[in-house]
This record gives C-alpha cells, structure tokens and sequence, in this order.
C-alpha cells in the first residue's frame, strides 16, 4: 500500500513538472513572437498597405466633389510608395484626433496625411525620413490691414485647428489673447469671414488653396518657419519604416515624387 501511495506522489510530481515546463516554453515561444517586428511582413504577405488620413486638408487629401474619389498630393505619394513596396494601397479617412489612436490599435500600417514630426514628437511612434517642409501662414480678413507680423497679433484672438501644428504655433506667439480652436480648418475661415476671430493660422499651401473658397480672407506675408512632414508607423514598427524611407528615396531618385509636387504643390 505504501508503495502505490509513494507511486502515485511521484506521477503527481511529474505531471507539474511537465505542465509548469510546458507553461515556460509557452511564454518563452510568446515572448519571442512579441519581440519580432512583422510590420514590413504583415504587409508584404497580405499585399495591403492601409493608409490612414484625414480628407479634409486640399491639396494634400480631400474628397472630389464631383466623384467623391480620395485626390491630393499625399494620396498619390501613398499610391506611388505602393508601387515602389509592390503592394496595393488602401486609403482609410478617420477623423484627424483619432489617427494616432488608430495607428496604435492597428487600425492602419501607416499615416501619410501632411504630419508634421512635431505633431507626433510626444508620441511614441515610428517615423520616416521627412518628405516635405510645410509652412504655416498668418491668414485675415480681407478687411484688415493692421495685421502685418506676428507682433501684430498680440491682444488678438486667434483661431487653429485642433491636435495640429498650427495649433502650438499659435499658441506659443506671445501676447495673442486666446487661441480658439476647430475640428476643421473651414470652421475657423467661416468664424474669420464673419469677425469672430481676427486670425487663423494653417498651412501655406491649404490657404492658398482655399482663397476662391473663402472670398472675404486672404492669406498675409507672414509666414512660420517650416516643419518637416512624414509618414508615422506605431511603435517598433522599424522594418516597415525602414521601406517606407526606402520607397521616399527612390521616389526622389527617379522625378516620381517632383511630379507629383508639380501637379499639386506648384503654386508654392
């Protein structure tokens, strides 16, 4: 009776030392899967590059009124980068607070929407060689004539759009009275149309793009030193960002990507 008592202790004692074994060759095999970066792989074994954006910023994305198509200098680049990895692009619009979210959820393998390394530098992310300088410009009322420098905006209201540059731009100008701030840059121009605020400042390039639009604003001579733009992968994502700088590089070697400024960015 002993004995088989004594067996059955030693069977015991053997099945957790090979259930506690299998456990630590199970998180060992787990730690390692979460250590490998299959950002480029995941890309290149589903030959999908998801794209996020916001189509609201022309002429950097937006919508075609006419055909609702996606259109823009980044929506080009995007499609052009995807030829250069080999991999169709798909184009996701969200809403602009929500990118970087999304970004990290996995929602999308990469933002190409006129980001600006300052933009994402208190995130933790993943970002590319810079592929454009984006200068931000003072824009008024057509009827004002006493803006004329960033000095002149002290005891002014100001208006930006949310989570952007444009918005710490304008928030770092000493003197300025409040800093009023939009979902949208065409909620600020109506708010500047109509006296609400007595500037707004945005991208130089969106500006100039919008002057038919909104008749009553026009954009000043003053302009913000410019920030670099790049795309943004999530975090550890360093084999897919290397071939995002790869695809850049390339784009500049062979004219693709001056063709594509000239054909949107040629006013600047």
């Amino acid at each position: 009776m002993v004995n088989k008592k004594l067996a059955l202790v030693v069977l015991g004692l053997l099945s957790l030392v090979l259930v506690f074994s299998g456990c630590t060759s199970n998180n060992t095999q787990n730690t390692g899967d979460s250590n490998t970066d299959m950002s480029w792989k995941n890309v290149q074994d589903s030959g999908v590059l998801k794209v996020g954006l916001c189509a609201a910023y022309p002429p950097f994305e937006s919508r075609n009124e006419k055909t609702g198509e996606f259109e823009g200098f980044d929506i080009d680049f995007a499609n052009a980068i995807g030829e250069e990895l080999g991999v169709k692009v798909e184009i996701i619009d969200a809403e602009w607070p929500a990118l970087l979210g999304g970004l990290s959820k996995g929602d999308y393998d990469t933002l190409i929407t006129c980001m600006s390394e300052r933009e994402t530098s208190a995130e933790n992310v993943e970002m590319s060689e810079p592929y454009y300088a984006l200068t931000d410009v003072v824009v008024v009322n057509k009827e004002t004539d006493s803006i004329n420098s960033l000095n002149d905006l002290s005891g002014k209201v100001v208006g930006a759009q949310l989570g952007t540059g444009s918005q710490d731009t304008a928030e770092g100008i000493e003197g300025v009275k409040e800093v009023v701030t939009y979902n949208y840059n065409p909620e600020a121009f109506i708010d500047l149309e109509n006296g609400r605020v007595d500037a707004v400042i945005v991208g130089q390039a969106y500006a100039l793009t919008q002057m038919k639009e909104y008749e009553n604003v026009k954009a000043t001579n003053i302009t913000i030193n410019p920030v670099n733009v790049i795309t943004v992968q999530k975090s550890g994502a360093v084999a897919l960002t290397d071939k995002m700088n790869e695809a850049i590089n390339k784009l500049k070697e062979n004219g693709k990507y001056d063709e594509i400024k000239e054909k949107w960015l040629a006013f600047e």
